[in-house]
């Protein structure tokens, strides 16, 4: 293995096997956490209106939901592996930080989850419809706290806040807890990722519905489902839109070449303009750019004439603060991660604002071109999440914890064949595991519920809206 290898570093083959593996497992969780939510609302709909329409759609979403979260959990154990096993450096740097959020999230968020998903699941019938509606909701609270936990611990290696480092061992140390999970990154963080994965788990249902609509499979419960996804597609597009323009202005501040590397904006600006497009490559050099005025100032500083510094200087700038190197991340990669996130989370509001307005016409269950269109949108937000994260994390080099330790100094001190063998097991345990959930996910998706009195069956149509 070690001569198939040979000219490839450690660093690079432990690089692509964290970002596969990453990328991989996070199309689970904002489903997990969006899908959770949804049908929990889907359950209490039921239980309130004692409607057999919801009750239908609670366990048909349900069993998607249990699918993604089975597979979900397979995929994350693999993550905390590689740190010790690819990242050795990293993890004696940090552990002393990383080890509460994520006992924390292992002992209470995913206990919390698993012991009420086996109440929900088992306990239909034989607890009682409170007990048993309480019991989802805990589960998705779960899901919810447990993205809390992880995403605090990736903003510390984004804005690292109360810690030390000790002397003698040269390690992370936290001194305050409470810094850690109040950081300012973390808030703006959080709120993006809680918002990005309710708009995931509603363009989900609503795709899933709107195929079944199109097909003419169980029209009152699919239309009632499609009315939920539509309403909470439109209120998460306008947060994780909100969200992210603040998150952006504070990544400014934080970390100005991120934003500088978004833009390919080598020299520093006021009133710096927003390219929508280019065409030739980001040396400064485009053959053909289509540029907004200003708008680059406005959403890094919120000011039309604002201040946007650029790569040349803020290299310059880091020379002399953290010594000679490049501090200049992969431009293409983030100029078109960032554009790519942006693009896609306006698409994914005008879809929600055309359904809406069919909805107000009623005129959505007869439209069949938008339930195509809005099938055929359900990768959108898998897309959009993953390039918002490469955006993130490619952004942030060359450091894994910015400011403090360089990704190239984090990696485990074994040979590249050691990496290139498991990244090569991860990469197909993966497919495999890809694979399985596709499969699964389709077969159940394809099947409508039994409607399960025929005088619910013959007033269908009236029961769209």
């Amino acid at each position: 293995m070690n001569s198939l290898v040979a000219g490839i570093s450690t660093l690079s083959l432990a690089r692509w096997q964290f970002a596969v593996t990453t990328v991989f497992h996070f199309l689970f969780v904002p489903l997990t956490i969006g899908l959770g939510l949804l049908v929990a609302v889907l359950q209490t709909a039921a239980y309130r209106t004692k409607d057999l329409a919801y009750d239908r759609m609670t366990k048909f979403f349900g069993k998607l939901f249990l699918v993604n979260f089975a597979i979900g959990v397979v995929t994350g154990i693999v993550q905390e592996f590689q740190f010790g096993m690819d990242w050795s450096r990293y993890s004696v740097f940090v552990g002393n930080i990383f080890g509460a959020p994520l006992a924390i999230e292992g002992l209470l968020a995913f206990f919390m989850e698993s012991t009420f998903l086996g109440i929900w699941i088992f306990g239909r019938g034989r607890v009682s419809q409170r007990v048993h509606l309480f019991s989802i909701w805990m589960a998705s609270l779960g899901t919810i706290l447990s993205a809390a936990f992880i995403v605090a611990a990736n903003s510390w290696m984004q804005h690292p806040v109360g810690y030390t480092i000790d002397p003698k061992t040269h390690q992370a140390v936290m001194t305050n807890f409470w810094a850690v999970m109040t950081n300012s990154t973390f808030i703006a963080a959080y709120g993006h990722v809680l918002a990005s994965a309710f708009l995931t788990g509603a363009v989900f249902m609503l795709a899933i519905a709107a195929w079944h609509l199109r097909k003419g499979h169980d029209l009152g419960g699919f239309a009632k489902a499609a009315r939920i996804a539509i309403v909470v597609t439109v209120l998460a597009a306008v947060a994780t839109m909100f969200l992210g323009d603040s998150q952006a202005k504070q990544m400014t501040k934080q970390q100005p070449m991120k934003m500088a590397a978004a833009e390919a904006l080598y020299n520093t600006t006021t009133g710096a303009s927003f390219s929508l497009l280019t065409i030739g490559d980001l040396s400064g050099n485009a053959v053909f750019q289509v540029r907004l005025p200003h708008l680059l100032s406005v959403l890094a500083t919120n000011s039309w004439n604002g201040k946007v510094e650029g790569i040349n200087q803020l290299q310059k700038q880091y020379e002399k603060q953290y010594g000679p190197g490049s501090y200049v991340p992969m431009i293409w990669l983030t100029y078109w991660s960032f554009r790519i996130m942006v693009g896609l989370g306006i698409l994914l509001f005008a879809l929600g604002g055309a359904a809406l307005w069919l909805v107000r016409k009623r005129r959505l269950e007869k439209s069949p071109r938008f339930l195509r269109f809005a099938t055929w949108m359900v990768l959108a937000p898998f897309l959009a999440n993953s390039f918002g994260w490469i955006f993130t994390e490619i952004g942030r080099q060359p450091w894994v914890v910015y400011g403090l330790l360089k990704t190239s100094n984090a990696t485990s001190p074994i040979s590249p064949g050691y990496v290139a063998t498991s990244l090569i097991g991860f990469t197909a345990i993966y497919t495999l595991l890809a694979i399985v959930e596709i499969g699964l996910m389709l077969r159940i998706a394809k099947v409508p519920p039994a409607i399960e009195t025929p005088e619910e069956a013959d007033r269908a149509p009236e029961l769209i809206y």
